[in-house]
Order: structure tokens, then sequence, then C-alpha cells
């Protein structure tokens, strides 16, 4: 047995002492949006910092901890906070808790962020539906020996992000009157937010929002055979604000205002599965 899977096998085993019902659907929560966990009825909640080999966050607007609970009939597993490769984590800390939640049985893995837009007919607070994403400007997390236990080598990215759930959320946003753009995510390493000539050379290279997360998490997610969702919320618009200072208290409230249309998204997509 590799280190990688000695030291997966005992989170799982410490987490399964403390939950050890079968968990289906997993969600992890970017900048701003921890309060989708107010809207699910919580059976454990346990912080990064107790569960063997777990990072932890650092990041404002990051709760930090494991969510375990009930929504919608439907037993979810939720981080309130990722870990990003600007900290200082590598690749593979940074991907480690999909790795695991695959291990619990989750199948479908749901992914929020907050990005900077890069359409001119972005608003901030629009949802943008992630369809695909450019990630050759991110280091990818399967680099190194292969992990044969949990995917293949050189594993397919034809179709990144379920189409099947993209339809389904529009299809609930539709009925709810929710505006969702959709378009591709185009992954930077940050910290630092882009430069206006980086907005304009992301613009042209087909990216409509960019942001510091996901991609990672999407590549580790599909090794594994899981299928996967993603929704940005449009923080600031880089692409047209010449006079404008972005700062990251401005993504975290725009996320915060936002929150409620994907809470409402996310809670009918996974009644849907």
């Amino acid at each position: 047995m590799t280190a990688l899977m000695q030291d997966l096998n005992e989170t799982v085993a410490y987490i399964r002492s403390k939950y050890s019902k079968e968990i289906h659907v997993g969600i992890i929560l970017g900048s701003g949006l921890g309060n989708l966990t107010n809207d699910m009825k919580v059976e454990i909640e346990i912080p990064y910092h107790e569960i063997p080999h777990f990072p932890v966050s650092t990041v404002k607007g990051h709760q930090g901890s494991l969510v375990i609970g009930n929504i919608k009939g439907k037993t979810v597993l939720v981080m309130a906070g990722r870990f990003h490769f600007y900290e200082g984590y590598t690749t593979r800390q940074v991907t480690y808790p999909i790795r695991v939640m695959r291990l619990m049985g989750v199948s479908t893995l749901l992914l929020t962020n907050a990005a900077g837009g890069v359409q001119e007919n972005m608003e901030v607070g629009d949802l943008m539906l992630i369809k695909d994403h450019i990630s050759l400007f991110t280091v990818n997390p399967l680099i190194g020996p292969n992990e044969d236990a949990l995917g293949t080598r050189f594993p397919d990215m034809s179709e990144p992000y379920s189409k099947d759930l993209i339809l389904k959320a529009e299809t609930i946003a539709k009925a709810n009157d929710i505006d969702l753009k959709i378009g591709v995510y185009f992954g930077v390493t940050g910290p630092t937010f882009e430069t206006r000539a980086e907005y304009k050379l992301i613009h042209v290279l087909g990216g409509d929002a960019v942001g510091m997360s996901t991609v990672q998490e999407a590549i580790v997610a599909k090794h594994c055979g899981m299928q996967v969702f993603a929704i940005s919320v449009i923080t600031d618009i880089g692409i047209r604000e010449e006079e404008n200072i972005i700062t990251h208290e401005e993504v975290l409230q725009a996320a915060k205002s936002a929150e409620p249309k994907l809470t409402l998204l996310f809670s009918g997509l996974i009644e849907s599965l």
C-alpha cells in the first residue's frame, strides 16, 4: 500500500468513527459561500484540524470544517472552506479531500467558487455554470506516480463537468426565475488578482470567468470517477473595471449577496439526484 492510500484510509476511518452512514453527494463551498450549511439538517461537524492528514484552511471567508447532514432527503458531506495552491499547499494536499470523499462513497461532487467576470455582459452577483475549464496556468494535480487504486494514468477530460447536471440546473433555475450564465472557467494560481492585461489575455484565450480554485479539484474528481458540477459566483468584472481596485472584502460581500440563489439552486439539484 502506498503512503497516500495509507493516509487516506486513516482519514476515512476517523470520519467513519464519527459518522457511519452512506454518503453520495459532496459539496465544496468557495469564498464567502459557507452559509449553505445553514439550510441543511446538520448531523455532525468536524473541524479540519481534528481530522488526520487533513490540511487547515487559512483564508478569510473559509470556515474550515467538514459538515455532514441532510439536504432534501439526501446525505451530503460539505467542505465549509477549501484549500488553495497559493496557501502553500501541494496539489496533493489541495485535492486530498476529494479522494477522501470518493473513498467514503461520494459519486457526485458539487463545486462553488467566487470568480472574476471576463465577459462584458456579466454583472456582479451573476451565477455562471461551468461547462469547461482551461487549466494550462495551474499545476496538474495528477503529476507524479499514478495511484492506480483511485484512477487511470490518463483520465479523459472531454466532459469535465456533467452535461446532465448542467441541464438539471438550468431547468431548476428557469422554474425559479434565476438568471444563469454558462461559460468556461480559467484557472490561475493566485493569490494576486489579475492585472488588466491578464484579464484581456484570458478573454482572448476563451475564458469567461477566472479564479484560483476548482480546476485541480475537478481533475482529481474525474480521475476518481465522480460526476462533477461547478458554478461560479461572479464577484467582480475585471475586464471592464478600469478604475476599480478589487479587494477580497468586496469579493466576500458579492458572494454573500448571491448566496440565496445559489442555495436554492443547489437544494433543487440535490433533490433531483
